[in-house]
């Protein structure tokens, strides 16, 4: 009995080692034919057991390494099944799929992420030019920027910003050198918009939608040479204003439903009969539309005279219309949440253009979506994950000061523990945001289009945006709900819903695109069984089925492994202070290749409609990218061992986060015996991993209080004048005040509590420390300038009992200009 026990426990390791490392259908031919063979040797064995366990050997042999047999009689049945449940892909689903590329998520995917390719993986930097840029007239911008006189006196820039902008090429940062404009790469980009949105959301804005998804971008990649040659010029210079218009009243979210139409015919164009289009349409949160002087314009086509060829319903195409052109109508402006940047509605109805307004011409016409779909992983990594890494970036910054300066209990509010929990939270969100945003726009510097990551990142950089803002807020309390000309967390925290809004609104992101899409195009066998059921492909099929049957046992095999040792062990790459990090995502990497696998072959077609699984499926995905992401931020910086209590933060902060998305999928999971199994294999020792500790709250939040190369690094990029009537600059030089007076106080502490001060008020004592030789009278001096430094940056603006505008500039603007 002793031996036959050991036989079977020995079978299973055999089983459980070639699934763990994906053996092919011969290794586990030979496998099986040594274990028939091995049979005798564990006592006396029947014959016809024996016969059985060679036959099975042989046929599984059989099916496994000849693959026409295996194909004929096996595949052939299968892939009748598939294609007959396989849903219905639409054109649009077809070409949201096709679009963009797959990177590192392809890597999450596959249950074994390649870690050295990951590290190996350049950095993003900044060129000398870039560099030169961003310190000359992006600075320069910045400085002309009041975010209080651009959103409640004037409710847009003023007239020198706006010729500022056009004249230094703020419109054509993604432009090529070739057409005029600064052809920067997308780090710079982003470190552009990160910058000015530091310091105004409204010009950020407006630097960033000419340079996000629309006419520019759209002619770069579609337009004919003579679309190129004629616009890009003139945008790269600001003689075009561009917005694009997309959303319609009764097509949001479904962008690919949109009503707007337009009919192929014959028509009036500069005085002679043109082929054309005839368009109707009504677009809104259009922005820039009540300044744009071109506008971009997204529209089903019809050609019901055949006048392009067989097809009467073309699709969705893209077309440039003048907004000069007769029929064009700008609307009145929107007023999204008092940000001032320009936005509005347009209309149009049985407006006439040539058919050489398409872009990309004639043929082009029909392929918008795809056009749409192509572009928008880029911009969509690029434009709102900056304005969200500005938040956290200023979040930390002005939270960190403004916790050291602000004292109650007579000790800084940044060292009680309550403050410290909301601090870590900022600082070690801010790092690990962005970790994110740097990995990313490697990728897209290295030519990648990530679909799937530029979702991600959408999502989860505004969220955390907002909740940065939030803590920063919580922290500041009264100084941060009191609008005026001091308040540099107000106009931020009113605005994070509208980052939370556009370009995909962040519940249908997170529900239907994040999985929705990372399930089909990363996984390594999905879209290839897909494909061979599109193209009837029998042999393709039998390769991806069988491909994907091993990558199921295997990441099962790997995923109980890995589940009890917690992936200790496993050889990663780097540095000791991450090996633990990888090990722990490479363990939830096979669970997720599992747990996604399971969840489509379970639900199937009707996943999609399952949208807070979905949802968590997507958390998942985006958190092993996210924890690969700060990882690798640690391993480009150079592994900083004053980084460390940052990089423990957020790791700790993800896995945890990680795991709750992972449970909650098990927790909903339909079938309820299989969702059993699944726990058992992916959690065979329960629940583990703790959200970040206190200790590593207290030390994240000491790097933000104190001044240091910690606190420059994680705010880098940021706009941080240094002059004492500046809000934001003031709060720089009253904690360093704050923190040179610190030893000062210290001494009249000493001195009163020893009985040599009993003067009853704070002046009497200062006095009498003076005359005592307790303080020099430079002390003296630097303690009033504490005391000028500390009250400006806590007292709020106050106005009439009307509020109105223009009444708080003489007082409260600048409330040092008079002192200094």
């Amino acid at each position: 009995m002793l031996t036959l026990i050991l036989g079977v426990l020995l079978a299973i390791a055999i089983a459980w080692a070639l699934a763990y490392h994906r053996a092919n259908g011969a290794a586990w031919s030979l496998a099986l034919a040594a274990g028939a063979v091995s049979l005798p040797g564990f006592g006396e064995v029947p014959a016809g057991v024996l016969a059985a366990a060679w036959v099975a050997a042989a046929v599984f042999a059989a099916f496994a390494v000849v693959k026409p047999l295996r194909r004929a009689v096996v595949t052939r049945p299968l892939f009748g099944v598939f294609k007959r449940v396989l849903p219905q892909m639409s054109q649009t689903e077809q070409e949201a799929l096709d679009a963009g590329s797959v990177w590192w998520d392809a890597d999450l995917f596959s249950g074994r992420p390649d870690w050295k390719k990951l590290l190996a993986y350049p950095a993003a930097k900044l060129t000398a030019e870039e560099q030169a840029y961003i310190d000359g007239p992006v600075e320069e911008l910045c400085g002309m920027l009041d975010e209080w006189d651009i959103n409640h006196e004037r409710m847009d820039l003023p007239p020198e910003v706006w010729k500022f902008i056009r004249d230094k090429g703020f419109l054509g940062i993604i432009i090529p050198k070739s057409h005029g404009g600064l052809g920067f790469s997308a780090f710079a980009h982003s470190e552009i918009v990160t910058k000015i949105s530091t310091r105004s959301g409204a010009a950020a804005v407006t630097v960033m939608v000419p340079n996000s998804l629309g006419p520019a971008e759209l002619l770069m990649h579609y337009g004919t040479e003579a679309q190129k040659d004629h616009y890009l010029p003139r945008l790269a210079r600001g003689q075009e204003i561009p917005c694009f218009a997309l959303t319609n009243p009764d097509a949001g979210s479904d962008a690919a439903s949109i009503p707007d139409f337009g009919i192929v015919c014959k028509g009036q164009h500069d005085g002679r009969e043109t082929l054309g289009i005839r368009l109707t349409w009504e677009k809104r949160y259009i922005t820039l539309a009540p300044v744009a002087t071109l506008l971009g314009l997204a529209f089903k086509l019809y050609d019901p005279d055949r006048l392009l060829g067989a097809e009467e319903d073309i699709g969705i195409t893209l077309a440039l219309v003048p907004t000069a052109h007769p029929g064009v109508i700008i609307g009145r402006r929107h007023n999204p949440l008092g940000c001032a940047f320009m936005n509005g509605p347009t209309t149009g109805k049985d407006v006439f253009i040539p058919l050489d307004w398409v872009i990309g011409g004639a043929a082009q016409v029909g392929t918008g979506w795809r056009m749409l779909m192509e572009c928008l992983a880029a911009g969509r990594s690029i434009s709102l994950p900056s304005m969200s890494m500005a938040a956290g970036k200023l979040g930390t910054r002005v939270t960190g000061a403004y916790a050291r300066i602000r004292s109650q209990f007579k000790t800084p509010i940044g060292r009680f523990e309550g403050i410290e929990e909301a601090l870590a939270r900022i600082g070690g969100t801010t790092y690990l945001m962005d970790a994110m945003r740097r990995l990313t726009m490697a990728a897209l510097d290295m030519g990648e289009k990530p679909s799937v990551i530029s979702a991600i990142c959408k999502y989860h950089m505004t969220e955390r945006m907002r909740s940065v803002i939030n803590d920063a807020m919580d922290v500041h309390g009264g100084k941060g709900i009191c609008m005026g000309p001091n308040n540099y967390l107000g106009r931020a925290y009113q605005t994070v819903p509208i980052a939370i809004t556009v370009e995909g609104a962040n519940i249908l992101t997170r529900s239907l695109i994040i999985f929705g899409q990372g399930a089909i195009r990363c996984h390594p066998w999905v879209l290839k069984e897909i494909r061979a059921a599109g193209a009837n492909d029998l042999a393709a099929f039998d390769a991806a089925f069988w491909g994907h049957a091993s990558f199921t046992v295997a990441n099962a095999a790997r995923a109980l492994w890995l589940g009890l040792t917690g992936g200790k062990g496993i050889p990663v790459p780097g540095s000791p202070r991450t090996a633990r990090y990888l090990q722990i995502l490479t363990r939830f990497s096979s669970a997720y290749a599992l747990l996604a696998d399971m969840s489509m072959f379970v639900i199937g077609g009707s996943l999609k409609r399952k949208e807070m699984l979905s949802a968590r499926l997507g958390d998942i995905l985006s958190h092993l990218y996210m924890m690969s992401a700060t990882v690798k931020r640690f391993h480009d910086d150079g592994c900083p061992d004053e980084d460390v209590p940052l990089l423990t933060w957020a790791m700790y902060d993800s896995s945890f986060r990680l795991q709750v998305a992972m449970d909650g999928v098990l927790a909903n999971f339909p079938s309820r015996p299989i969702a059993w199994l699944l726990r058992r294999i992916a959690f065979p020792k329960g629940l583990t991993l703790t959200a970040p500790h206190d200790k590593w709250a207290s030390r994240v939040a000491r790097l933000l209080i104190e001044p240091g190369p910690v606190r420059d690094r994680l705010t880098a990029g940021i706009y941080l004048p240094r002059r004492e009537d500046d809000v934001v600059g003031r709060l720089e030089f009253a904690m360093e005040a704050v923190i040179k007076a610190d030893p000062i106080e210290a001494k009249l502490r000493a001195a009163q509590k020893e009985g040599r001060l009993p003067q009853r008020t704070l002046a009497g004592r200062r006095d009498a420390a003076v005359k005592e030789g307790i303080i020099a009278p430079a002390e003296l001096e630097h303690l009033v300038r504490t005391d000028r430094l500390k009250r400006a940056v806590i007292m709020v603006d106050d106005f009439p009992n009307d509020l109105s505008r223009n009444s708080s500039q003489e007082n409260t603007r600048w409330p040092l200009a008079a002192s200094m």
